[in-house]
Formats: C-alpha cells, sequence, structure tokens
C-alpha cells in the first residue's frame, strides 16, 4: 500500500504541475504579473511563493528542517520577477526539487520523522501537507489566469456544457482504473 501512495502522490502532483503549466501556455505574457488589487497575488508572485517553499521543504528532506535558515519567506511575496522567463525558471527549479525528492522516497521513509520550523512530521503527514498547500496555489493560478486570458479560455477539465457528452463517453467504456500518462498529463 505505501509504495502505491507513493506513485499515487506523485501523479497527483505531476497533475497539479501540468494545470499550472497549461494555465502559462493560456495567459498573455505581461499577464503573469497582474494583481487584481495591491493585497492579492500575480501568478508571479505565487510561483515565487511555491518555488521557495518546495526548494526550502524538500531540500535535503530527510536530514534538515523544512523551513532553512536560507529561505526569505517574505520576499517570496514581493513582485519583482519581471520577465516569463524568470516565473518559468523559478517553477521549474521548485517542482523539479521536489519531485525529484518526492520520487526518490521509500516506503519505508514514509514513517521516518521529519522537522518543518521544528515541529515533527511523518514524512506522510509531510507530503500530505503539501498535497493540500500546492494544489491550492495551482488553484489561485488558474483563477488568476481565466480572469487574465481576456475570454480565450480553454478549459483545463470538463468544459462548460459538456458534461453530458463527457459522461456518455466515460460510461460508454468498460470500467476501467484511470492512470494518468505523460499524454494526459499533457506532456
Amino acid at each position: 500500500m505505501t509504495s502505491e501512495y507513493l506513485e499515487s502522490v506523485v501523479k497527483q502532483f505531476e497533475y497539479y504541475r501540468m494545470l499550472g503549466e497549461k494555465t502559462f501556455q493560456q495567459v498573455p505574457e505581461e499577464k503573469l504579473f497582474w494583481q487584481y488589487n495591491e493585497d492579492s497575488n500575480s501568478i508571479a508572485t505565487i510561483v515565487k511563493h511555491l518555488w521557495g517553499n518546495m526548494l526550502s521543504r524538500w531540500t535535503d528532506f530527510l536530514t534538515t528542517d523544512g523551513e532553512k535558515d536560507w529561505r526569505d519567506r517574505e520576499a517570496e511575496f514581493d513582485n519583482d520577477l519581471v520577465t516569463p522567463q524568470e516565473v518559468l525558471q523559478k517553477w521549474n527549479e521548485g517542482w523539479d526539487c521536489f519531485l525529484a525528492t518526492l520520487k526518490s522516497l521509500t516506503p519505508e521513509d514514509l514513517s521516518q520523522t521529519i522537522y518543518i520550523r521544528n515541529q515533527g512530521h511523518t514524512v506522510l503527514e509531510a507530503i500530505n501537507r503539501q498535497l493540500a498547500h500546492y494544489p491550492y496555489h495551482v488553484g489561485q493560478i488558474v483563477y488568476i489566469g481565466k480572469m487574465a486570458s481576456e475570454g480565450g479560455w480553454s478549459s483545463l477539465s470538463i468544459p462548460r456544457g459538456g458534461s453530458k457528452a463527457f459522461n456518455q463517453d466515460k460510461f460508454s467504456k468498460p470500467k476501467h482504473r484511470e492512470h494518468f500518462t505523460d499524454e494526459s498529463l499533457g506532456k
């Protein structure tokens, strides 16, 4: 069961990474930096926060506290990324670090205790913590992307008005377990 859990969470995180990337493809470059108001974050700022969190939490994951001395969380919310290339570089660096660590874990690691801000978590709890945190922010990215796309949005799931056709297609096939593939993840 534990190896199945690890495979499942990797697939879930890869799916959310893909949702973010499909959003970037639909948003005009300048809109990556758009903020609804002064109290909100741009897509670029959310990416920068995810990057900082992923590097801090998942670098030397099993051996050091997840809140690294070198992390400057407050600076993650400074809207100082200025090019789409910087945004994508941070996005990829964060996700690559995180997923490489996640894929390196073994079932035996899941019960090991790690620390985040000096608070003990099992590895399983730390993964679940991020399974709530990262999709939350990816959802924000998608929502901002929809607002910023100025009417040219292509749905990342079942488009409005498409539920009936989608369900007819699914129910016309034999029951099966859905496995994410590189194709379904847009790779």
